[in-house]
């Protein structure tokens, strides 16, 4: 691999050969030698776990003059913690998850293991995007998305992002974009989330289930309202969760 091209480091939570990390790499092919390092099999809703007490093992599935493909039995940031230090020959130009199988707007952003990537590659002060888009489906289509993840790819690329700045791109599943929004992430609840059922051989067992419910629906500002009008959402995300407007609330209370 080149020093003279930019390195891009790919993971996502779908695992190594999902669709849409696939097509990912296609799509970014040519701007940049390519690292994936991604589970070797689904890891929705993991977040930003890591693996403390389980051993981690690292396989390559495929090498190229620019493309690099590895899989990880841990946690999607297991695989950015593990490229990070056993398998990049330098710091990546930028961290990229996805394509997302499905959203990852609102408070998916807290449950999100693409998001994870992309939060561990920011708090590593590299450039970090996430891509999703509304389809669960294993054969989702994603050329519509192509002139986007390129122009934003290129984008932060020549414009890297501010430290502690991750940006969360959402995808709806439309003939034809609106637009281009870019937001923040709308306030909403899961309900329904656990599902008691009963075993044929007599026990009972739960099941994690629940709908998403926009606690905001008029609200045009944010990623939710986006999404259901057609429009792709950016949302700038942050590290830094600090929420400064209580700080003085919590002074006064004299502890």
């Amino acid at each position: 691999m080149e020093n003279k091209r930019p390195l891009l480091l790919i993971s996502n939570d779908d695992g190594y050969d999902a669709k849409g990390i696939r097509v990912l790499v296609e799509m970014l092919s040519d701007m940049g030698d390519i690292i994936v390092c991604a589970p070797e099999s689904a890891r929705s809703g993991y977040s930003c776990a890591f693996s403390a007490t389980e051993p981690l093992r690292l396989c390559l599935r495929e090498k190229h003059e620019s493309l690099e493909i590895w899989s990880c039995n841990g946690t999607p940031v297991d695989c950015v913690k593990m490229a990070l230090a056993e398998i990049v020959p330098r710091k990546p130009d930028m961290v990229i998850g996805g394509i997302n199988h499905g959203d990852n707007a609102s408070v998916n952003v807290h449950y999100s293991g693409t998001m994870g990537v992309t939060l561990e590659g920011c708090m590593k002060y590299i450039s970090s995007v996430a891509f999703s888009l509304c389809d669960h489906r294993a054969d989702a289509d994603f050329s519509s998305l192509r002139p986007l993840v390129r122009q934003i790819t290129e984008r932060v690329l020549k414009e890297p992002l501010p430290h502690g700045v991750c940006l969360n791109v959402n995808f709806p599943l439309v003939d034809h974009y609106q637009g281009v929004r870019v937001c923040r992430m709308a306030k909403g609840t899961w309900g329904g989330e656990v599902e008691k059922r009963h075993h044929p051989r007599g026990y009972d067992y739960w099941w994690m289930v629940g709908y998403y419910t926009n606690d905001e629906p008029d609200a045009e500002d944010t990623d939710n309202w986006a999404l259901t009008h057609g429009y792709v959402a950016i949302t700038p995300t942050q590290i830094d969760v600090t929420a400064y407007e209580a700080i003085n609330l919590v002074k006064s209370w004299n502890l």
